[in-house]
């Protein structure tokens, strides 16, 4: 089985190039979902968060909005949430695996924002980068709601830059040229990994 890596930094397209695989019948482990589940109102990360950051827990579930307030500009604060988050993300992450090599699956997909910075490039055979232009990024990031200059260029501080991204990808898909031609050469890559008959091998990441 060939586990996948799928990355990119923010506005650069991954959300739906991670829709698409999901309809080509590959299955995909997105983190973000994971997250969300776990600071629902039963999710796991629900108790040791609201114990950390009492302000963000709200009616018995982590309150996203204020839990980021909390955390943005801190980087005490935001270790101490990654502290807690990333064990509970990679349990789910290890589940996932399992699941899949008893399916007996050829391809999946680990889906993971910050792949690179986390160190979870180890966990996968291959990465898959999107990206595209610095200005598309940026006008796709700042029409979200609630997205500010400043937001965008703390997240890009968190990240590291697109250009090293690539470097360090097997497979970069542009999203900037339309989504017909992203779209088409995502299914190439795809074809082309499932015509191998072993998982790649992977290139050491240079240093951040």
């Amino acid at each position: 089985m060939i586990v996948l890596g799928l990355t990119g930094s923010i506005g650069m397209g991954k959300t739906t190039a991670a829709r698409q695989l999901a309809c080509l019948g590959i299955p995909v482990h997105d983190a973000d979902a994971v997250v969300h589940r776990l600071l629902a109102k039963g999710g796991a990360a629900v108790a040791p968060i609201g114990r950390a950051f009492p302000e963000a827990l709200v009616d018995r579930s982590i309150d996203r909005q204020r839990l980021g307030a909390r955390v943005f500009g801190d980087d005490i604060a935001l270790s101490r949430l990654e502290a807690i988050i990333h064990p509970l993300v990679r349990r789910q992450e290890r589940l996932f695996i399992e699941r899949s090599r008893r399916r007996r699956e050829r391809l999946v997909v680990l889906d993971v924002p910050l792949l690179f910075e986390t160190g979870a490039w180890r966990r996968v055979d291959a990465v898959l980068v999107v990206s595209c232009p610095a200005f598309l990024q940026e006008q796709r990031v700042l029409a979200r709601p609630g997205m500010t200059v400043e937001k965008l260029a703390a997240i890009r501080q968190r990240q590291i830059p697109d250009s090293r991204k690539r470097r360090l990808a097997d497979v970069v898909i542009p999203t900037g040229a339309g989504r017909r031609l992203a779209l088409r050469k995502l299914h190439i890559a795809v074809r082309v990994l499932l015509e191998k008959k072993s998982a790649p091998r992977r290139r050491r990441p240079i240093d951040k």
